[in-house]
Order: structure tokens, then sequence, then C-alpha cells
């Protein structure tokens, strides 16, 4: 018998009909509690600050501070919610006026976002007050800190660097090349130069082939080249205050972490770990599962976090059905341009000498594909990924069809960018 599974697609979900007695588990996060007074919870959390002093008393020796937050593409960690309070309690409870705070959106080399957007991350309320600008990794005066043990010269924006404080809010979840992202990840890469940038990220490709670095992965952080760069970076800025937020596997806020700038990103860690983290006694045959949503699947760039985590549940050669709208396309500028290299043969010369965070996605993308049949409803034309080795559709009862998957056990994971399924045994 079909039972109908319901998955978020873009600004609206899709359902499929899948046969019951396939179905060998439905994969969601562990159970967590939302918070009730995300408020409460913030100011708790900077006033009782893990290895470090109270906010309160950072802010009232600063005479300028730099609030640096993500941009659009991570607006399912809802910081809307978080900088108003934030930015009332510096004025209220901290003394600071207005023209002391400036807020940076931490772009990386993302393009900057429109008014509108600033609008939405940061509250019109907070942008009409609150001098709010993104981050340009072109921008020509970018202030140098150093160089890392990896060589990787940190360049970072000039703001940031000559603050009295910066207060650094991201948040906490696996990433598939930096282990985690959130905390250093606001400095590498998202106030640095292009060249640091690009430095850093080279170390996702193993140096004597051309496959991903086997030391880079979700959830992997010690030994990890390009966590400890990004780790060597954030220490070379002076007084970061740190505050990460942690989703349930709903995107709902379920707590807080603050204090320094490492040791608090590394609670939020371990609590990533606990949520999303779903053991399985084994692989599938077949994985069918979505990004969440907007903007989870805006492009294939950021819905392809998914892919990431969903495939250490899924047989090699297995089947994975994929649900990503994709409005925006490949989403990074330079994404489907390693189309060109792929087809002409010079992919790994041309991503060694010119890497890019875009083209060494595009190239991940390509090996999970070669790995594993992917099958992606999308708005994304079926021509454009192609080349790529993934199969898109613009009609689900086409896609199944062709999925054939009659027989094959299947999991299935209504939200694919929160989970990351781990085989115990």
């Amino acid at each position: 018998m079909k039972k109908e599974y319901t998955f978020r697609y873009g600004s609206s979900s899709v359902s499929l009909p899948i046969e019951e007695d396939q179905v060998i588990g439905v994969i969601n996060g562990n159970e967590t509690k939302p918070l009730d007074d995300i408020a409460g919870a913030l100011i708790e959390a900077i006033e009782d600050p893990i290895d470090s002093r109270p906010l309160r008393e950072a802010a009232s020796m600063a005479s300028s501070i730099a609030i640096i937050i993500s941009d659009m593409t991570r607006y399912w960690m809802r910081q809307d919610l978080i900088v108003p309070v934030l930015v009332d309690y510096l004025v209220t409870q901290c003394g600071k006026a207005y023209g002391n705070l400036e807020i940076i959106i931490a772009t990386g080399t993302h393009a900057g976002g429109s008014e509108e957007d600033l609008r939405t991350l940061v509250t019109s309320d907070v942008f009409d007050k609150v001098r709010t600008v993104n981050h340009d990794c072109m921008e020509d005066d970018l202030v140098y800190l150093g160089t890392t043990d990896y060589g990787t010269p940190v360049r970072v924006n000039r703001d940031a660097a000559e603050a009295d404080l910066v207060i650094c809010l991201g948040a906490a979840t696996y990433h598939v090349m930096a282990g985690f992202g959130g905390g250093r990840k606001s400095i590498l890469p998202g106030i640095s130069s292009l060249e640091t940038i690009k430095h850093n990220h080279a170390y996702s490709l193993a140096p004597d082939r051309f496959v991903t670095n086997p030391a880079i992965g979700n959830g992997r952080l010690e030994g990890n080249p390009l966590n400890e760069d990004m780790l060597q970076a954030a220490a070379m800025m002076r007084n970061l205050f740190m505050i990460t937020l942690v989703t349930d596997a709903e995107f709902r806020l379920s707590s807080i972490f603050a204090g320094h700038w490492r040791t608090s990103w590394e609670r939020a860690c371990e609590e990533v770990r606990r949520i999303y983290t779903v053991p399985i006694r084994e692989k599938a045959d077949a994985i069918i599962t979505s990004c969440g949503g907007f903007p989870k699947d805006e492009s294939l760039y950021q819905g392809t976090k998914a892919v990431d985590n969903v495939i250490s549940a899924l047989k090699d050669g297995g089947t994975l059905v994929l649900l990503l709208e994709g409005r925006n396309g490949g989403g990074s500028p330079d994404y489907f341009d390693w189309i060109k290299p792929l087809v002409n043969g010079d992919f790994e010369e041309k991503l060694r000498s010119g890497f890019t965070v875009g083209g060494y996605i595009f190239f991940l993308n390509c090996e999970q594909a070669s790995r594993f049949n992917i099958l992606m409803y999308s708005s994304i034309p079926a021509e454009t990924v192609a080349p790529m080795g993934i199969r898109a559709y613009d009609d689900l009862d086409r896609l199944l069809s062709d999925a054939h998957l009659e027989g094959k056990s299947i999991y299935v994971i209504p939200t694919g960018s929160t989970v990351l399924p781990e085989v115990t045994g």
C-alpha cells in the first residue's frame, strides 16, 4: 500500500506516494524543545557566558562595536529574532549609542544583499538606526593580520579589524568542508578577502589526486585543515565575543551559546551532534529527501548540502531522489561556469590553478553523482546539470518512474539539510 509523504519544496511543499512496506525508516533529527523565550535565552547566554566575561563588561569599555552576522543564504537561522534584542541590550543595558554600532554582513564570496535583504536580516527598525553594510571580499582596504601555519594570508574587513569589540552571530550546523558552520567562519570566510578564502578552501582537494580531501567532512574538526586554518585566522582578531545559535531539525531556535570565540562555539557543535546525528542500523538502496524548502533549496550550491548529509545512509550506487527547487539556479556566480572545463577534460588543472568555492562545490556534486544515481525534482533545466551526471525533472511522476524504486529499501528523510545518519550496526 502506498503512503503519501510530504516534503518542503521552495516556499511550499510536494507529496510523493511511496510503498510503505519498502520504507525501512523515516529519519528526522532527535527531538529537541524549541526555545519558548528567545530574548530571555539570549540575555542569559551573554550575561553568563562560557569562558568569557559578560558581554556587558566587554561592551562598556568599547567605543566601537562591530556585529558580524550571516547573509541571506543563512536566513534559516533567524538572526532577525536575535539582532533587535542584541542591539537593544547594547543600547539600554550597556549605554552604547546607535552610532557606536555597526552591523557587517559576513558575505564571504557571496554577492552582497539588497537593502530589502538587509532589512529582512536585521529588521527595518534596526536598519534605520544602525549602519548595516555588506562585506566585500574584493575591497581595496582590507587589513592584513598575519599568515597562518597553512600559508593563508589573513586579510579582513577594516571596520571589524579596527573595532574595539567584535560580536559574531552565527549558527552551528554540519558543514561538508569545515566540519561545522558558525563560530570562526564569521571571520574566515565571512569577512575575509577573496585571496584568503580561496587559499583556505583549496585544502578541500586532496593534494595527490583529484578527489575530496579525506581529512575534511561533516562533523570533522580535528585534523581538518580548513577548520584549523580558520581557527588560526579567528585567533588573530582582537576582542571577539561569540554568539552561536542552534536550531532543531525544523529550523526552530533551540539553544544559544555565547562567550569565548572558540570554546562556546565548540559547545554549540556538541549540541548539533546530539540533535542532528541519528543512528541507523543499515544503509538503504534508495533515499528520498528534501533540502527543507527555501532558503535551504534556493540554489544547487546551497541545496546539495542535504546530499552531503544523507549519503551516509545510502549504499554505493544507490538512488537518491532529491527535492530541490533551485529558484536561483547554481547560486554561486561561478558554479555552472565549471561545466566547460568538465566537458573539455581539463577540470583538475583549472580548479587547482584557479580554485574557487563555487568550483569546489561543483566538483563535489559531480563526485557525488559519480557514486550515486541522483534524480532531482527541480526548476533547474535538465540539460544544465546533465554533464554533471545529475538527472533533473520537472515532472514528479516521470522522476519516480525513472527511479525504479520497486523492491528497493528506502529511507525517507524529510529535511536532509539538518540530519546526519550514522550507521551503528
